[in-house]
């Protein structure tokens, strides 16, 4: 049996990552944003000069587990807050990143990617992956 696969292409991962970056740049934040493909390899990396340098690592793990998930990091907090003994175990994971700024990527329902943004708020994080995701939306209307 073969298994019929969709994921990003590097192109779009790549226009996915900048857009995240202008508009944290538009918005004078200094981010470190990476796109990784459905499942969980790195297509794009793009960090802005003078970007925190844990900040690089952090947007990875929170692509990594918005993609391994399927939801955003965002709402680990609330879907966790009466099971204290899955957050404790979650959190000694590797890679795994429970704060904003990580987004699955859908197309017609189906993941096919994600994005991580770390390096400002966890509001201003979220906001810059939800840019970048906006922008291949327009360009395929």
């Amino acid at each position: 049996m073969l298994v019929n696969d969709s994921s990003l292409g590097w192109e779009t991962a790549n226009s996915i990552a900048k857009a995240a970056c202008q508009y944290a740049a538009d918005n004078n934040l200094r981010i470190c944003t990476w796109v990784l493909d459905r499942h969980g390899n790195p297509l794009a990396m793009q960090r802005i000069n003078n970007a925190p340098m844990p900040s690089t690592e952090i947007a990875r793990g929170k692509a990594y587990t918005a993609v391994s998930f399927g939801f955003g990091t965002h709402l680990w907090q609330e879907r966790l807050a009466t099971k204290p003994h899955l957050l404790a175990g979650l959190n000694v994971q590797e890679g795994v990143v429970m704060f904003g700024g990580g987004l699955p990527i859908k197309h017609e329902g189906v993941i096919v990617g994600a994005i991580g943004v770390s390096g400002a708020s966890e509001a201003q994080d979220q906001e810059c992956a939800e840019a970048g995701i906006a922008a291949i939306t327009q360009l395929s209307n």
